[in-house]
């Protein structure tokens, strides 16, 4: 069974910068697409960016030039470098594979736009 920690959110000002990571333990995370979702309050929570095992990513239009997803396989770890942050992507940012292969959700990890 997977398990998936993230980690490295905070208060940003807009405009600022975020690195989001995601250690998972179990489960060969190398084997699977991973993504990266968040959820903001009264909103369902969407997939902002993914990649395949073989790094190649995708990602929603509104982070694109601005989000950049990664992985270490060899650490099992993922990241999100967020950039130009927007106070409307205030949210809960989540890691997890890529449906419909999903796992556990874990805590996840705030981030705040605010100035």
């Amino acid at each position: 069974q997977v398990q998936l920690v993230e980690s490295g959110g905070g208060l940003v000002q807009p405009g600022g910068s975020l690195r989001l990571s995601c250690a998972a333990s179990g489960g060969g995370f190398r084997a699977y697409a991973m993504g990266w979702y968040r959820q903001a309050p009264g909103k369902q929570r969407e997939m902002v960016a993914s990649i395949t095992m073989f790094a190649l990513t995708n990602y929603v239009d509104h982070v694109k030039g601005r989000f950049t997803i990664s992985r270490d396989n060899a650490k099992n770890m993922m990241y999100l470098q967020m950039d130009n942050l927007k106070p409307e992507e205030t949210a809960v940012y989540y890691c997890n594979r890529v449906a419909p292969k999903l796992g556990p959700w874990g805590q996840g990890t705030q981030v705040t736009v605010s100035s």
